[in-house]
Protein backbone atom coordinates (compact mmCIF):
# COMPACT_ATOMS: atom_id res chain seq x y z
CA UNK A 1 0.00 0.00 0.00
CA UNK A 2 3.03 2.41 0.34
CA UNK A 3 3.81 2.54 -3.11
CA UNK A 4 0.83 3.13 -4.27
CA UNK A 5 0.39 6.06 -1.73
CA UNK A 6 4.24 7.61 -2.42
CA UNK A 7 3.01 6.70 -6.57
CA UNK A 8 -0.47 9.37 -5.51
CA UNK A 9 1.75 11.92 -3.93
CA UNK A 10 4.26 11.86 -7.04
CA UNK A 11 1.30 12.25 -9.41
CA UNK A 12 -0.53 15.33 -7.32
CA UNK A 13 2.50 16.94 -6.71
CA UNK A 14 4.17 17.02 -10.20
CA UNK A 15 0.94 17.22 -12.22
CA UNK A 16 -1.95 18.74 -10.37
CA UNK A 17 -0.30 20.86 -8.23
CA UNK A 18 2.36 22.43 -10.25
CA UNK A 19 1.30 24.96 -12.89
CA UNK A 20 2.73 25.49 -16.03
CA UNK A 21 3.65 29.27 -14.94
CA UNK A 22 6.23 27.52 -12.45
CA UNK A 23 7.61 24.90 -15.05
CA UNK A 24 8.58 28.13 -17.68
CA UNK A 25 9.65 30.05 -14.38
CA UNK A 26 12.31 26.90 -13.90
CA UNK A 27 13.38 26.49 -16.90
CA UNK A 28 14.09 30.28 -17.22
CA UNK A 29 15.85 30.78 -14.12
CA UNK A 30 16.71 27.27 -13.07
CA UNK A 31 18.22 26.62 -9.64
CA UNK A 32 17.71 30.43 -8.97
CA UNK A 33 13.75 29.84 -9.39
CA UNK A 34 11.99 29.53 -5.76
CA UNK A 35 9.39 27.77 -7.37
CA UNK A 36 12.06 24.88 -7.47
CA UNK A 37 12.10 24.66 -3.80
CA UNK A 38 8.57 25.41 -3.37
CA UNK A 39 7.38 22.48 -5.84
CA UNK A 40 10.08 20.34 -3.63
CA UNK A 41 8.24 21.51 -0.31
CA UNK A 42 4.63 20.74 -1.54
CA UNK A 43 5.82 16.90 -2.48
CA UNK A 44 7.47 16.82 0.77
CA UNK A 45 3.82 18.06 2.60
CA UNK A 46 2.18 15.46 0.59
CA UNK A 47 3.62 12.51 1.54
CA UNK A 48 3.60 13.56 5.22
CA UNK A 49 -0.38 13.99 4.44
CA UNK A 50 -0.85 11.05 2.50
CA UNK A 51 1.31 8.48 4.72
CA UNK A 52 -0.30 10.36 8.03
CA UNK A 53 3.07 8.52 9.42
CA UNK A 54 5.64 10.63 11.32
CA UNK A 55 7.58 7.83 11.76
CA UNK A 56 8.17 7.39 7.86
CA UNK A 57 9.89 10.67 7.76
CA UNK A 58 13.33 8.99 6.78
CA UNK A 59 11.26 8.18 3.66
CA UNK A 60 9.66 11.34 3.06
CA UNK A 61 12.78 13.32 3.48
CA UNK A 62 14.63 10.72 0.84
CA UNK A 63 11.64 11.11 -1.64
CA UNK A 64 12.56 14.82 -0.98
CA UNK A 65 15.43 15.36 -1.76
CA UNK A 66 16.22 12.85 -4.44
CA UNK A 67 12.89 14.77 -6.17
CA UNK A 68 15.53 18.09 -5.71
CA UNK A 69 18.26 16.04 -7.21
CA UNK A 70 16.33 14.45 -10.21
CA UNK A 71 14.73 17.98 -11.20
CA UNK A 72 17.61 20.31 -10.35
CA UNK A 73 19.56 18.25 -12.82
CA UNK A 74 16.88 17.94 -15.24
CA UNK A 75 16.93 22.15 -15.44
CA UNK A 76 20.61 22.01 -16.03
CA UNK A 77 20.70 19.60 -18.44
CA UNK A 78 17.71 20.75 -20.39
CA UNK A 79 17.67 22.14 -23.37
CA UNK A 80 14.88 22.67 -26.53
CA UNK A 81 16.09 19.44 -27.64
CA UNK A 82 16.45 17.52 -24.89
CA UNK A 83 12.80 18.37 -23.29
CA UNK A 84 11.24 15.79 -24.60
CA UNK A 85 13.29 13.02 -23.39
CA UNK A 86 14.47 14.22 -20.20
CA UNK A 87 10.81 15.02 -19.41
CA UNK A 88 10.83 10.92 -19.34
CA UNK A 89 13.97 10.35 -18.10
CA UNK A 90 12.95 12.63 -15.14
CA UNK A 91 9.62 10.62 -14.62
CA UNK A 92 11.42 7.42 -14.79
CA UNK A 93 14.17 8.37 -12.36
CA UNK A 94 11.48 9.73 -9.95
CA UNK A 95 9.12 6.55 -10.51
CA UNK A 96 12.49 4.02 -9.84
CA UNK A 97 13.18 6.02 -6.42
CA UNK A 98 9.95 5.37 -5.43
CA UNK A 99 10.19 1.70 -6.12
CA UNK A 100 13.71 1.36 -4.41
CA UNK A 101 11.96 2.47 -1.52
CA UNK A 102 9.35 0.19 -1.19
CA UNK A 103 11.87 -2.72 -2.58
CA UNK A 104 14.05 -1.45 0.49
CA UNK A 105 10.55 -1.26 2.98
CA UNK A 106 9.62 -5.30 1.71
CA UNK A 107 13.10 -6.39 1.88
CA UNK A 108 12.99 -5.38 5.79
CA UNK A 109 9.73 -7.53 6.07
CA UNK A 110 10.38 -10.09 4.51
CA UNK A 111 8.59 -10.00 1.31
CA UNK A 112 10.78 -10.03 -1.57
CA UNK A 113 10.26 -13.74 -1.87
CA UNK A 114 6.91 -14.01 -1.74
CA UNK A 115 6.98 -11.33 -4.79
CA UNK A 116 9.09 -14.02 -7.07
CA UNK A 117 6.68 -16.63 -7.61
CA UNK A 118 7.06 -19.62 -9.89
CA UNK A 119 3.88 -18.16 -11.34
CA UNK A 120 5.18 -14.79 -10.62
CA UNK A 121 8.36 -15.41 -13.02
CA UNK A 122 6.31 -17.50 -15.39
CA UNK A 123 3.57 -14.50 -15.99
CA UNK A 124 6.87 -11.86 -16.45
CA UNK A 125 8.97 -14.19 -18.79
CA UNK A 126 5.50 -14.20 -21.16
CA UNK A 127 5.40 -10.60 -21.02
CA UNK A 128 8.87 -9.82 -21.90
CA UNK A 129 8.82 -12.65 -24.72
CA UNK A 130 5.47 -11.26 -26.60
CA UNK A 131 7.67 -7.84 -26.94
CA UNK A 132 10.78 -7.57 -28.64
CA UNK A 133 11.57 -10.70 -28.99
CA UNK A 134 8.42 -11.40 -31.04
CA UNK A 135 8.79 -7.88 -32.88
CA UNK A 136 12.51 -9.25 -34.00
CA UNK A 137 11.25 -12.86 -34.78
CA UNK A 138 8.27 -11.97 -37.03
CA UNK A 139 10.71 -8.94 -38.55
CA UNK A 140 12.76 -11.94 -39.53
CA UNK A 141 10.19 -14.23 -40.89
CA UNK A 142 9.29 -11.32 -43.06
CA UNK A 143 12.33 -10.54 -44.23
CA UNK A 144 11.89 -12.96 -47.45
CA UNK A 145 9.40 -9.99 -48.72
CA UNK A 146 9.89 -6.57 -49.77
CA UNK A 147 6.87 -4.31 -49.41
CA UNK A 148 8.56 -0.98 -49.17
CA UNK A 149 7.38 -0.32 -53.05
CA UNK A 150 3.54 -0.99 -52.07
CA UNK A 151 3.95 1.41 -49.46
CA UNK A 152 5.74 4.36 -50.79
CA UNK A 153 4.74 7.56 -50.95
CA UNK A 154 2.44 6.15 -47.67
CA UNK A 155 5.10 5.82 -44.62
CA UNK A 156 3.98 5.36 -41.16
CA UNK A 157 5.30 6.84 -37.77
CA UNK A 158 8.39 5.25 -36.88
CA UNK A 159 8.23 2.26 -35.14
CA UNK A 160 4.53 2.83 -35.12
CA UNK A 161 3.67 -0.95 -36.56
CA UNK A 162 5.65 -2.79 -34.08
CA UNK A 163 4.61 -1.23 -30.65
CA UNK A 164 1.30 -1.58 -32.33
CA UNK A 165 1.94 -5.38 -32.20
CA UNK A 166 3.24 -5.33 -28.83
CA UNK A 167 0.41 -3.87 -27.48
CA UNK A 168 -2.06 -6.20 -29.27
CA UNK A 169 0.15 -8.98 -28.36
CA UNK A 170 0.05 -8.28 -25.04
CA UNK A 171 -3.84 -7.33 -24.64
CA UNK A 172 -4.57 -10.28 -26.51
CA UNK A 173 -2.41 -12.49 -24.04
CA UNK A 174 -4.55 -10.90 -21.15
CA UNK A 175 -8.02 -11.90 -22.61
CA UNK A 176 -6.93 -15.38 -22.69
CA UNK A 177 -5.79 -16.05 -19.56
CA UNK A 178 -8.88 -14.09 -17.92
CA UNK A 179 -10.60 -16.51 -20.67
CA UNK A 180 -12.44 -13.71 -22.07
CA UNK A 181 -12.09 -15.10 -26.07
CA UNK A 182 -14.70 -12.74 -26.74
CA UNK A 183 -12.48 -9.64 -26.61
CA UNK A 184 -9.91 -11.40 -28.30
CA UNK A 185 -12.37 -11.45 -31.27
CA UNK A 186 -13.37 -7.84 -30.87
CA UNK A 187 -9.69 -7.02 -31.05
CA UNK A 188 -9.41 -8.63 -34.24
CA UNK A 189 -12.27 -6.95 -35.57
CA UNK A 190 -11.60 -3.60 -34.17
CA UNK A 191 -7.97 -3.99 -35.84
CA UNK A 192 -9.64 -5.18 -39.42
CA UNK A 193 -12.29 -2.11 -39.76
CA UNK A 194 -9.02 0.20 -39.37
CA UNK A 195 -7.07 -1.48 -41.95
CA UNK A 196 -9.94 -2.30 -44.28
CA UNK A 197 -9.67 1.60 -45.31
CA UNK A 198 -6.02 1.12 -46.20
CA UNK A 199 -6.68 -1.77 -47.71
CA UNK A 200 -9.32 -1.28 -50.07
CA UNK A 201 -7.29 2.42 -51.08
CA UNK A 202 -4.12 0.20 -52.22
CA UNK A 203 -5.70 -2.40 -54.06
CA UNK A 204 -2.81 -4.76 -53.76
CA UNK A 205 -3.22 -7.79 -53.22
CA UNK A 206 0.42 -8.30 -52.49
CA UNK A 207 0.20 -5.87 -49.42
CA UNK A 208 -3.51 -7.25 -48.11
CA UNK A 209 -1.90 -10.73 -47.83
CA UNK A 210 1.37 -9.32 -46.16
CA UNK A 211 -1.32 -7.55 -43.24
CA UNK A 212 -2.97 -10.94 -42.85
CA UNK A 213 0.00 -12.84 -42.10
CA UNK A 214 1.45 -10.50 -39.80
CA UNK A 215 -1.89 -9.76 -37.97
CA UNK A 216 -2.42 -13.85 -37.84
CA UNK A 217 1.02 -14.85 -36.78
CA UNK A 218 0.83 -11.86 -33.97
CA UNK A 219 -2.30 -13.17 -33.07
CA UNK A 220 -1.30 -16.48 -33.01
CA UNK A 221 1.86 -16.35 -31.34
CA UNK A 222 -0.05 -14.23 -28.42
CA UNK A 223 -2.82 -16.99 -27.63
CA UNK A 224 -0.35 -19.94 -27.90
CA UNK A 225 1.91 -18.14 -25.33
CA UNK A 226 -1.64 -17.48 -22.97
CA UNK A 227 -2.77 -21.51 -23.43
CA UNK A 228 0.84 -22.34 -22.76
CA UNK A 229 0.91 -20.19 -19.79
CA UNK A 230 -2.64 -21.19 -18.23
CA UNK A 231 -1.10 -24.80 -18.51
CA UNK A 232 1.75 -24.58 -17.02
CA UNK A 233 0.47 -23.14 -14.31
Amino acid sequence: MILIKLILAHLIGDFFLQPTSWVKEKENRKLKSPKLYLHVLIHIALLFLILWDFTLWPIILTVGVSHFVIDALKLILQTKKTKRLLFFIDQFLHLSVLLAIYWEQLSKKGFITELFTDHTLILLTCIVFLTLPVSIIMKTIFMKWDISKLTEGNESLKDAGMYIGILERILVFVFVILNHWEAVGFLITAKSVFRFGDLKESKERKLTEYILIGTLISFGIAILIGLMYLMII
